[in-house]
């Protein structure tokens, strides 16, 4: 299978890689990808775009964006971009802006918020258009920040999962770009001249967000030890539950555990085995 250039090729392995591991994509599936307008949706949508058409099985793509209501949101240039390049693509219009301004106070930071206001209207559209899986834009940095964030912040220790079934069972939401780190999504999204938006969301960008700080904290990180971030990638699916201190873990291990228990650790992240892109064809 040909690339354009060798990052598509190290983007197509990775995504594939994800796919395999964790069973994201399945024939007959129609996957909505979630498209913001931001770097990350944009690569996930060309990638699979990419995929889909040297794929072994049959799936669709449909690309759904959902504008929150700010006055400046170019919505039109994601459907020319969609419409140039044959993509299905629906604009749901919506008030969530609106809604959030309601209710929040002004110092309160919106994103949380926002983010389940638009996976509701996303599950809603998914049924109404027979979607089958809901694709979003995470990538392997996202992962990591949602760790620390989570461990920092909320005192539990979790992150993004490759592969989510809604709570009420009706909806697979999956993550196809969890070993793709934002820099790769970045310059591919810009290598295809994709137009990259922002969300005229009034916090878009700022640097005081915890985000934001985890971000720039990461970043100084990796400077001084290169290559943390994909050590702890690889520790988010290498679990030693027998290790950590909650106690519904150990009663599920059983007493007999003691500490030499370990769930079997996952692939590594960010490899895939050579022609696993052509064995799965996008799967």
């Amino acid at each position: 299978m040909a690339y354009r250039s060798r990052l598509e090729a190290r983007i197509a392995r990775k995504t594939t890689k994800a796919i395999v591991d964790f069973g994201l994509i399945e024939d007959g599936d129609r996957v909505l990808v979630g498209v913001s307008g931001g770097k990350d949706s944009w690569a996930l949508l060309q990638i699979l775009d990419v995929l889909r058409r040297h794929a072994r099985i049959d799936f669709s793509l449909v690309a759904v964006t959902v504008d929150s209501g700010y006055e400046d949101f170019r919505h039109d240039l994601i459907a020319r971009a969609c419409n140039e390049r044959g993509w299905e693509c629906r604009i749901e219009h919506t008030s969530i802006g609106e809604t959030i301004d309601d209710l929040l106070e002004p110092d309160d930071t919106p994103c949380s918020l926002c983010g389940r206001l638009r996976r509701g209207v996303l599950y809603r559209v998914a049924g109404e258009m027979g979607a089958t899986k809901i694709a979003l834009g995470h990538h392997a940095d996202d992962v990591i920040e949602t760790l620390l964030l989570n461990l920092f912040y909320e005192g539990t220790l979790k992150a993004m999962p490759a592969r989510l079934v809604s709570d009420n069972g009706h909806h697979v939401v999956v993550r196809p770009l969890v070993y793709v780190r934002e820099n790769e999504a970045s310059a591919y999204a810009k290598e295809c001249a994709l137009p990259v938006l922002s969300c005229c969301c009034s916090a878009c960008g700022d640097l005081s967000l915890k985000r934001q700080r985890i971000k720039r904290w990461l970043l100084d990180l990796e400077r001084e030890a290169p290559g943390i971030k994909n050590s702890m990638l690889r520790a988010v699916g290498n679990i030693a539950p027998s290790h950590l201190l909650d106690g519904r873990l150990l009663h599920a291990l059983g007493a007999g555990a003691g500490g030499n228990s370990r769930r079997p650790s996952a692939p590594g992240a960010g490899h895939a085995a050579p022609g696993a892109v052509h064995r799965a064809r996008g799967t």
